[in-house]
């Protein structure tokens, strides 16, 4: 595997996940997509595995979405659209085992697809989130929809309309609950483990049925959300071009609450 790196306890029962493209801050191309389905669709026959950790390396990020030298072709037509990362998150592979994520530096944009489909979020003092698809003349349709699910409407509105001048901090993203558990700097990663070794430490059929009822208690929603996204985005994307410009022209400046 080239950008996906994975580690396995078999005696505590817990994979580790790392998103291993550092050098584009763990940005998702099609590559890494193809390696998380395969990972997530392998864990479910694995019984060996019973938690999971995702995490991202090198420390500045955990994954700024999907990499803008990806080449994804579209159908011409507004009734079809092909999004790469709504195949790499573990419920999108049937997987139905936990799995906490941890977070250092920054985590943006497609980047909650993935924290969307996982359990809880267990951050380092620096971690940061934000949305930057309004800045670039884009929708936040998919992003803004799972992390509805997560945290309150007023902080997901304003994350996603702000877009690239403000970022959550650490502190104010486990306050409003995005993230359970707070921890110095790089210690998301063990705190995030130890988490998932007690939880493998429990049967595993009463584990896996309570991440079912879980995501049963959000999927009807999600799916009635879903099914707009694709018109939204049609209707609400500028060119690819004109994002293109915007991306180029953009200013360094941001706040941090």
């Amino acid at each position: 595997m080239n950008t996906v790196r994975l580690d396995v306890d078999k005696g505590a029962g817990v994979a580790v996940v790392t998103l291993d493209r550092p050098e584009r801050l763990n940005a998702v191309d099609l590559e890494m997509v193809r390696e998380l389905g395969r990972l997530w669709r392998e864990f479910r026959f694995d019984d060996s595995v019973r938690a999971v950790v995702l995490a991202g390396s090198g420390g500045r990020a955990f994954c700024t979405g999907i990499d803008r030298d990806a080449v994804v072709p579209q159908p011409n037509s507004p009734y079809m659209q092909d999004d790469p990362l709504l195949d790499a998150g573990p419920k999108a592979n049937g997987l139905w085992k936990p799995v906490v994520a941890a977070v250092e530096g920054m985590a943006c944009g497609g980047a909650f697809y993935l924290l969307g489909e996982c359990e809880f979020v267990v951050a380092g003092a620096g971690a940061a989130f934000f949305d930057p698809h309004t800045t670039y003349g884009m929708v936040s349709a998919y992003e803004s929809m799972l992390m509805a699910q997560r945290m309150p409407y007023g902080e997901v509105a304003r994350m996603a309309l702000m877009g690239s001048a403000e970022r959550l901090s650490a502190r104010r993203a486990h306050e409003v609950g995005l993230v359970s558990e707070l921890t110095e700097d790089g210690g998301a990663l063990p705190a995030a483990v130890e988490c998932a070794t007690v939880i493998a430490g429990y049967p595993p059929e009463a584990v896996q049925g309570t991440v079912r009822a879980l995501w049963a208690a959000r999927e009807a929603g999600l799916a009635q959300a879903f099914a707009q996204a694709p018109h939204l985005i049609s209707l609400g994307n500028l060119p690819g071009a004109r994002q293109a410009e915007l991306f180029a022209a953009r200013r360094a400046e941001f706040r941090t609450r």
